[in-house]
Parts: C-alpha cells; sequence; structure tokens
C-alpha cells in the first residue's frame, strides 16, 4: 500500500507537469518544460537521444525519486517505521539501478516496436513506452491506478479510425463520439468497400488507419460472412499491413452476450449465434497475440435496426469508451452481468467448434 500510493503521488505529479505546459503562470510553464527534457531523451520514435542523460537525471529522475521518497514517509503517521524503511531501501535500490544505467531502467530503452499485449493492473516497458508516443496519455508509473482512476488508458484524439457498420446505430454513435474527443474517423462499408475474399479497395484505407473498429454485422441474412468471415479477414489483413510499424495495429471487434447463451433453443438464432460464437473463437486468438491490440466488445442488447433493447446504442458507446480509456481489452457493455460471466468462457472455456467454422468456410 505504502509503494503504491507514493507512486501515484508521482503519477498526479507527472500529470499536472503535462497539464502546465501551456499554463498561465510561466513557473509551472517551466517546471513542465524541465519535464519535457525526459521526452527528448526517449522521444516518440522510442529512440534513446544520449545528449539528454545528465539533464533527463537531474529534471526526471531525481524529481520522481523525491517524490515517491516524501510520499513514502508522510505514512510514517499511519505505519510502524520497519514498513516504511522497507519502501525507502526499495526506492533507493531503484534509483541506484537507473543510475547506472544513465536513465535507461526497464521502462525507458529504444524499442523497434511495441508489443500488443498490455497488462491491465501494473505497467511494463511497453505500456510506458506508449506515454512516450502519445505523451498526453499512460501517465501510471508502476501500478495502473492513475490511468484506471481517470481514463487516461488510452489514445483518441489525433487517431485514426477506419469504422465499419458505420450507418448502424451502433457504429453511427460511435462515430459521432470518436469525431467529437478529437479522432479522425474514416468509414468502410459492407457490400460496397469489402464483401468476403475481395479487400482490395480496403487494402488503402486500413494503411491509412490506427484503430480499426468492426461494427457491421448481421442477425439473419449472410450472418456468417458479416459476423465471422469478413470480420475475420480484415483482420488478419490489418495485422499483415501494420507488421512494420512503432505501435502494434489496433482492433475493436463487436461481439455479443449470445457468445454465452447460445441460441436457447430459438432457431432463428441459430446461425446468429453459431457465427459470433465462431467469431470470438478466433477473436482470442487475436486477443493472446503480440501482433495487435486486439479489445472485444460485448454489449446487451441495445436499440438498433435489429430491434428494441433496453439501452441506446449511445449508452452502449458511451460504455464502450469508459472501458477502452482505461486500457480493457475485454469490453462488457452489459446491464445483465452476462458480459461479464462471458469473459471467462471467452478467455478461458472456449474452443473452436468444427462444425461452426467449417460452415463460415
Amino acid at each position: 500500500m505504502i509503494f503504491v500510493v507514493s507512486t501515484l503521488l508521482f503519477d498526479i505529479l507527472h500529470y499536472l507537469l503535462h497539464r502546465w505546459e501551456n499554463s498561465r503562470f510561466k513557473l509551472l510553464r517551466t517546471f513542465s518544460s524541465w519535464h519535457w527534457v525526459h521526452h527528448k531523451f526517449l522521444d516518440m520514435n522510442l529512440d534513446i537521444d544520449p545528449r539528454y542523460v545528465r539533464q533527463n537525471f537531474w529534471f526526471h529522475i531525481l524529481p520522481e525519486f523525491v517524490t515517491g521518497l516524501i510520499g513514502t514517509l508522510l505514512f510514517l503517521f499511519v505505519f510502524p517505521w520497519p514498513a516504511v524503511a522497507a519502501n525507502v531501501v526499495l526506492r533507493i535500490v531503484l534509483l541506484i539501478g537507473t543510475i547506472r544505467e544513465e536513465g535507461m531502467d526497464f521502462n525507458h530503452m529504444a524499442m523497434d516496436r511495441v508489443d500488443g499485449q498490455r497488462p491491465l493492473w501494473w505497467v511494463n516497458n511497453s505500456y510506458h513506452a506508449l506515454h512516450h508516443v502519445h505523451p498526453h496519455n499512460f501517465f501510471s508509473s508502476f501500478f495502473n491506478l492513475f490511468d484506471l482512476l481517470f481514463g487516461t488508458g488510452n489514445q483518441i484524439a489525433g487517431r485514426r479510425f477506419l469504422l465499419t457498420g458505420a450507418s448502424g446505430a451502433y457504429g453511427t454513435a460511435m462515430k459521432e463520439r470518436l469525431e467529437r474527443e478529437g479522432g479522425i474517423v474514416e468509414t468502410a462499408k459492407s457490400g460496397l468497400d469489402f464483401s468476403a475474399g475481395n479487400y482490395e479497395k480496403m487494402r488503402e484505407k486500413l494503411e491509412r488507419a490506427d484503430v480499426l473498429i468492426l461494427a457491421h454485422g448481421a442477425k439473419s441474412e449472410d450472418c456468417w460472412n458479416a459476423n465471422y468471415r469478413t470480420p475475420v479477414d480484415l483482420t488478419e489483413l490489418f495485422i499483415e499491413i501494420g507488421r512494420d510499424r512503432l505501435t502494434a495495429p489496433e482492433v475493436w471487434g463487436l461481439g455479443s452476450e449470445v457468445e454465452l447463451h447460445g441460441d436457447m433453443g430459438i432457431d432463428e438464432l441459430r446461425d446468429y449465434a453459431a457465427s459470433k460464437r465462431a467469431f470470438a473463437a478466433r477473436a482470442r486468438d487475436f486477443y493472446t497475440s503480440g501482433n495487435l491490440v486486439y479489445r472485444h466488445i460485448v454489449p446487451a442488447s441495445f436499440t438498433s435496426a435489429m430491434g428494441k433493447g433496453a439501452m441506446s446504442a449511445r449508452t452502449a458507446v458511451a460504455i464502450t469508451l469508459f472501458f477502452i480509456k482505461r486500457g480493457f481489452t475485454y469490453v462488457p457493455v452489459t446491464y445483465t452481468t452476462l458480459a461479464v460471466w462471458n469473459y471467462f468462457r471467452f478467455r478461458f472455456i472456449q474452443k473452436p467448434e468444427t462444425a461452426e467454422l467449417r460452415a463460415a468456410e
């Protein structure tokens, strides 16, 4: 608790240093400019500039240590001194290690590629590298408490989104929300820009995109192509296109609570449920791959052309982005809790069902 809370104090200061960049107070702008030396030391391309080693020590490493140390010593008023002393020793050891490596510790090193796997509760080097690529987000330094609390675990503004199903209720609401928050949204229409086995028109759009959002689908007619084949093919094409990028391509796939409860013996849901379950089985492979960041969105029913739901598409999108901004890769958008329970099926239980996959082919 001492280490986590004292680290959170630095993360708050870290956030403020970025906010003060445009402050009307000169002193705060000066503090902010000192911190930006750290971002020159490890720049947006994740290259180390050795010219800033000494400045990085005085303007980043030492202030981080002092802030964490002060936060640790405050716990002398709460806990017995041995627990506090243990934390002080730990921080000194970490400081010595960072000095010996001239600032290039575990979270600060040159990288050719940021892995697509990102932990949710703690910070590794791939996660912190994203702060240097997107300096106004990803502020957590050891434990991912700050970004979880304040929704700074993803970048929306300035990123390029390619959205399928933009004419549907969810796609329309997503496009509006992303653009309102500064995202650059391009759309692609099933049957016009792509169809099963035909994706040539999509290649140029995917090359421009940072994030692919798969919001198209069907409940009855051609549901296997809409719910399984085209989402899988587009994701695999996006992975291929993004192999040489600094950061792994990102895909948001729209699942369904039907993944958990199946067709419930209802004939008109049979193909829909089977196609959604088949996609979820393939999506699990994407979810665990380091070649992309895959986010599986599982909404309860919402009002759309497919029928009435207990929430609007705008509400579903708002809940979706609430979780995504906090770094979640499995996103339950639910009032039934079924999407929460479905996580265990999605992550640990489900297996591709041969009959369903054959039907998809």
